[in-house]
C-alpha cells in the first residue's frame, strides 16, 4: 500500500510532472457504480452488510475507510478519462482493482475502477468503442466477467497461464503466458497482439491496467520481465494510441517485489513513457 504514496511524491521529487500536474478526486455515487456492478452487491459493500464469505474472498476486513477508498479510486478513474480527452493521456496514481467482477471482489479488489469508468463514457456517450488493456501478470477477470457479453467494450488480457485467478473468464482477447517469459518473447508477443485487437475492436477510448508484476523480481508474478522491457512494454501501448488518435487512461494495477523501489521506479517509468510519446 505504501506505494501509493510514494509514486506521486517519487513523480514531484523527478520534476516528471509537476504540482499542478495533480487532481483530486471525489467519492463517486452508488448510482454511477451501478453501471457495471450488481445493485445488491453494491448496496451490501456500501452499507457494510458483506456475506462473510465475500469478506474473505476480498481479503480484507470491512471498513468505512476501506469502502471509501473504492469510490475515490473509481471517481479518480473517471475523472483521468476527461482529463485524456484533453492531453491524449491521463493517470490514476492507484486503481486497476481488476479482480472485482460483476457481483464480487476478490483478490483486494472491492469494485472495479475501470469498469466503472468504462460504463459511465459508453453510458453518457462519451465514448461508443472502449477497449481495456489489461498487462497485468494476473488476468483481469474482474473486468472480463462485466464485459464479458458486451459488444461495445472490449477486453484484452496478457497474463501468466499458471497463477491467480486460477479460475480464469473469458476476456474478448485472453493470451495466457508461460512462467519465465522474458523480453524479447513477450514484447514480440505482445506488439502483434496490440496490432490485432486495435483493429477488432476499432476503439475510441483505451483504458490501460499497467500492473508491474511482471517484473522478475516480483513475488506474486512469474514472469521474467526486465525494468527495461517493462518500460517498453508502456510505450509500445502509448505508441499505439498516439498513433491511431485515441485517448487512455491509466490505472496502475498490481507490484509486489520485495524492494519498494523496485515498484515505484517501475510505476514512475510508465509515467516517462506516457509523457515522451504524448509529448507533454
Amino acid at each position: 500500500m505504501l506505494k501509493y504514496e510514494l509514486i506521486p511524491a517519487q513523480l514531484l521529487h523527478e520534476g516528471v510532472v509537476q504540482k499542478e500536474s495533480f487532481f483530486e478526486p471525489g467519492l463517486v455515487d452508488r448510482e454511477t457504480v451501478y453501471l457495471a456492478h450488481d445493485k445488491t452487491y453494491v448496496d451490501d459493500l456500501l452499507d457494510l452488510q458483506l456475506d462473510p464469505k465475500m469478506v474473505r474472498r476480498i481479503g480484507f476486513p470491512m471498513s468505512k475507510s476501506l469502502v471509501d477508498r473504492e469510490l475515490y479510486l473509481i471517481d479518480g478513474t473517471i475523472k483521468a478519462c476527461k482529463e485524456a480527452f484533453k492531453y491524449g493521456v491521463a493517470f490514476n496514481t492507484a486503481g486497476g482493482t481488476h479482480h472485482a467482477g460483476r457481483d464480487f471482489g476478490e483478490g483486494f479488489c472491492l469494485l472495479n475502477d475501470q469498469a466503472v469508468a468504462a460504463a459511465y463514457l459508453y453510458e453518457h456517450k462519451l465514448a461508443k468503442k472502449i477497449l481495456i488493456i489489461d498487462l497485468d501478470v494476473h488476468q483481469g477477470n474482474g473486468t472480463a466477467h462485466i464485459f464479458e457479453d458486451h459488444p461495445d467494450i472490449i477486453t484484452f488480457s496478457i497474463h501468466g497461464e499458471k497463477n491467480f485467478p486460477f479460475k480464469k473468464e473469458k476476456s474478448h482477447f485472453d493470451l495466457a503466458l508461460t512462467d519465465g517469459i522474458d523480453d524479447m518473447a513477450y514484447l514480440d508477443i505482445l506488439v502483434k497482439a496490440l496490432e490485432k485487437v486495435m483493429d477488432f475492436a476499432e476503439p475510441e477510448f483505451v483504458f490501460y491496467q499497467a500492473g508491474v508484476d511482471v517484473l522478475a523480481t516480483d513475488k506474486l508474478g512469474k514472469f521474467n520481465l526486465s525494468p527495461f522491457g517493462c518500460k517498453q512494454r508502456d510505450i509500445m501501448v502509448f505508441q499505439c494510441c498516439k498513433e491511431r488518435g485515441i485517448p487512455v487512461e491509466v490505472s496502475m494495477g498490481g507490484g509486489y517485489s520485495p524492494q519498494i523501489k523496485d515498484i515505484v521506479n517501475a510505476h514512475v517509468n510508465t509515467y516517462r513513457s506516457a509523457i515522451d510519446v504524448f509529448d507533454l
